[in-house]
């Protein structure tokens, strides 16, 4: 088992981490407003990548990533962390799709609320449609968006069932999906629990773990993309059930 690091070192990422969330904050207040979405998705993609090595996280990428920001494609993957939001947009930048809790989050609300994130009432099944309309039509103008289908988080162990219901964007807009697992391991490989934010675990006591952990790889595994000819033609049921399948397949789950 690995020491966790000393205290001045995680005073120090986190001092380091405060002075990147600030950085962002300012961006998306000052920059983001003037620029074209791919000059954003650039430098969402630098800003990422900067908060994943403050935290001495690794981006280990399997697959054909399909781009920087794929224009009319619907990204969907495994939910174990808030970090997977990061991961995902170190390589493939995406508007996201997020509870709408997440609002009233300090400092993490606005920014995310103002990188063009989507919010959906998981309490009520009536929003989905709501959002699916506002996803396929970001999804027609270009966009590149994301779901976390499990609507949840797991230890990562495990691969929850997937919710059909915002795929059903990717049909209306005649979209591209890109299944992508992840998971977080240790630099040797083995599982790491240090980044699941799942169950009663408070957002400090996972921001502690993260902290007191070395090292740690995120694999982000892209799997074979379902194409426009088949979303349009398949329900959003099927779309679901082959998304997972192939995440579950990714994630050596089957």
């Amino acid at each position: 088992m690995h020491r966790p690091t000393a205290w001045p070192t995680r005073l120090l990422r986190l001092f380091r981490l405060g002075v990147h969330v600030l950085r962002g904050i300012w961006l998306v207040a000052t920059r983001y407003p003037h620029l074209s979405q791919p000059a954003r998705a650039v430098l969402t993609q630098r800003w990422s990548c900067h908060l994943l090595h403050i935290l001495a996280i690794k981006v280990r990428v399997n697959g054909k990533a399909p781009g920087v920001y794929p224009a009319n494609t619907l990204v969907v993957a495994n939910h174990i962390s808030w970090l997977d939001i990061f991961a995902l947009n170190s390589v493939t930048v995406s508007r996201f799709v997020a509870k709408k809790e997440l609002l009233g989050w300090p400092v993490a609300g606005y920014l995310v609320k103002n990188a063009g994130t989507l919010f959906i009432d998981r309490n009520n099944r009536r929003d989905a449609s709501r959002v699916n309309e506002q996803l396929a039509e970001a999804l027609k103008n270009g966009g590149c968006m994301a779901v976390f289908p499990e609507a949840t988080t797991s230890e990562g162990l495990s691969l929850l069932p997937f919710k059909p219901s915002l795929f059903e964007s990717a049909r209306l807009a005649h979209a591209t999906v890109q299944p992508v697992a992840i998971r977080y391991q240790t630099p040797g490989g083995h599982y790491c629990a240090a980044a699941a934010y799942a169950g009663d675990t408070s957002f400090w006591q996972s921001m502690n773990l993260i902290l007191a952990t070395r090292a740690m790889v995120v694999e982000l595994v892209y799997t074979e993309a379902i194409p426009p000819y088949d979303t349009a033609l398949a329900t959003r049921f099927q779309l679901s059930e082959t998304a997972r399948d192939t995440i579950n397949q990714a994630m050596g789950f089957s």
